[in-house]
């Protein structure tokens, strides 16, 4: 099977009218029950990703295609659980191998909607859970709504490198950059595994832990970034390659949403509504973890003096180290995501937090997209504001005595609209102001 398929990735790597056809085909394979087990779709899916960055096709058609043909596979996976149910234990392939189905029911079992979102990321499950949430009768809706996002987040990972790895290989990149962007990527994977692996197994101290982690990797970024100009400029030369005008006004309106002004109006609004519903601790959490963030960056800022990316025809005069709409959006979402998450179980709380991380890490990327930052910029932003957020949750548990309780559905029925009227009034009031100043240029 192995052979097959090298052979056949090989083929469409030289037939690049097809990059499309398999992306998707093989997408869908992969998560498509039963036979996501025996093909081995995430080799196939990087070797073909390399071949579409390489001129073949843009970001957008790649991931969309993998989105697609994995969210078809999830579908075709869960109906086929809800038409069977029981019966699909008598499926060949599953019938003598029963301890699949029982390893991927214990886990819906024990984490619920999160085993969806977490186990997308795990080989042997991914093409098992959406069978096995149908065969138990999962809401529909609730399956849809956690495989959209599960899909997101798989797509980029699965795709998205391979993408910037061939599309890296047609440009005439600094000396050195392969090495550091290593360098840059392992260290992150390893830090998000080192916490993920802490919160999964539940392992005491974790939360100070993560925050201790996240303010080290930022030290050595702050230290280091002289040494990884390589890295930041090549990547910064291949995003500025692959710039479409509909993305320009799109990472605008995005970019808008991170603006010191809305991030200090989201943040003002969440701690009056906890002050409104006396959620006292949530509120000292909040406070720490974005005000810390605020006044950090500015302080790291002007002590730096990192000068931004010479990109934009009107450079912006203050500095760029590390990014504050990164820090802002990361310690903004993020502290969003533990409080939503307190009800959960660990593995829940886990999956909240990489569901928050998502719209920081669009505000971020915007920045990266824009011109206005280097990557490592955001890269130091998001690790000040996961070292904030750790720190102001293992400090206010260790004061208190206890864990953090869970906040009132009652104040997030407040909460939540607030906050996706604020970010939808940014959005809109960011919009003719992106066409007007930067569609004409850009």
């Amino acid at each position: 099977m192995t052979e097959l398929f090298a052979g056949l990735t090989q083929w469409i790597t030289h037939h690049n009218e097809w990059l499309g056809v398999a992306i998707f085909v093989v997408a869908f394979l992969e998560c498509l029950a039963l036979a996501g087990l025996v093909v081995p779709g995430t080799v196939v899916l990087f070797a073909i990703s390399i071949a579409a960055g390489n001129g073949a096709m843009s970001l957008f058609d790649t991931l969309l295609l993998g989105f697609l043909g994995g969210i078809l596979g999830d579908a075709v996976s869960y109906f086929l659980g809800r038409h069977f149910h029981e019966r699909i234990r008598r499926l060949p392939g599953l019938r003598t191998h029963p301890e699949w189905i029982s390893r991927a029911e214990d886990f819906i079992h024990k984490y619920g909607v999160a085993s969806l979102l977490v186990g997308r990321f795990i080989g042997p499950l991914r093409p098992l859970l959406p069978l096995i949430a149908g065969m138990l009768d999962m809401p529909v809706v609730k399956f849809a709504a956690v495989s959209l996002v599960a899909a997101t987040g798989w797509s980029i990972a699965a795709l998205g490198p391979g993408w910037v790895a061939g599309a890296a290989l047609r440009l005439p990149l600094p000396e050195g950059f392969w090495y550091q962007a290593g360098l840059v990527t392992g260290g992150t994977v390893l830090l998000a595994t080192v916490i993920a692996h802490g919160a999964w197994r539940e392992r005491a101290g974790t939360t100070l832990l993560s925050g201790a982690l996240c303010l080290v990797g930022l030290l050595a970024l702050l230290f280091g970034w002289h040494h990884l100009r390589a890295f930041d400029e090549g990547l910064m030369a291949l995003v500025q390659e692959h710039r479409e005008g509909w993305l320009n006004l799109v990472a605008v309106v995005i970019t808008r949403m991170g603006d010191f002004r809305t991030q200090l109006i989201l943040a003002a609004v969440l701690i009056l509504v906890l002050a409104a519903f006396r959620q006292w601790r949530p509120l000292l959490f909040a406070l720490g973890t974005t005000l810390g963030t605020a006044l950090a960056n500015g302080q790291l800022k002007n002590l730096l003096a990192r000068a931004r990316p010479d990109v934009l025809a009107e450079p912006l005069t203050t500095y760029s180290l590390p990014s504050g709409h990164s820090s802002a959006s990361f310690a903004f979402f993020l502290t969003l995501g533990i409080l939503v998450g307190r009800r959960y179980g660990p593995r829940g709380r886990l999956a909240w937090l990489v569901i928050a991380a998502l719209p920081a890490a669009l505000i971020a990327l915007s920045r990266v997209y824009l011109g206005v930052h280097w990557p490592t910029d955001i890269l130091a932003g998001a690790l000040l504001a996961g070292g904030f957020c750790g720190l102001s949750l293992a400090l206010l548990q260790k004061t208190g005595g206890n864990r953090l309780e869970p906040v009132p559905t009652r104040t997030w029925w407040v909460l939540l609209p607030l906050i996706l009227l604020i970010l939808a009034f940014a959005a809109g009031w960011a919009l003719p102001e992106a066409i007007e100043r930067y569609a004409p240029r850009l």
